[in-house]
């Protein structure tokens, strides 16, 4: 697991950290807007850096994260366009605070 927190810097250090995955998880906060947008820059990363033995973008799921809380920055139709849009595998709403799909969306 790499949790970069969203930051920045860590971007020139990716290829190392996503050598021989075969599966990855992007989060972002529903209730602040640029962490949806930084969504985007982490999954064209991923895409640049990285793909299957077979030649195929790595799987990436994208979780909308703090479901519980409100107002939410983007709408659900947004999230689910902006998914299908940037080659995410799905998304799913997850609330870490309640345990909300955490496990579910590991499986």
């Amino acid at each position: 697991v790499f949790d970069p927190a969203g930051q920045e810097r860590f971007t020139s250090m990716t290829r190392l950290y996503y050598r021989e995955a075969s599966a990855c998880v992007i989060m972002f906060d529903v209730t602040n807007i640029s962490t949806f947008s930084n969504s985007q820059k982490w999954k064209q990363d991923l895409d640049s850096k990285l793909v299957l033995p077979d030649g195929s973008p790595v799987p990436c799921l994208l979780l909308a994260n703090k479901c519980d809380l409100s107002p939410w920055a983007v709408t659900r139709e947004e999230i689910d366009r902006f998914s299908k849009e940037n080659g995410f595998s799905g998304w799913v709403e997850t609330s870490v605070k309640e345990n909300k799909n955490i496990n579910e969306s590991m499986r």
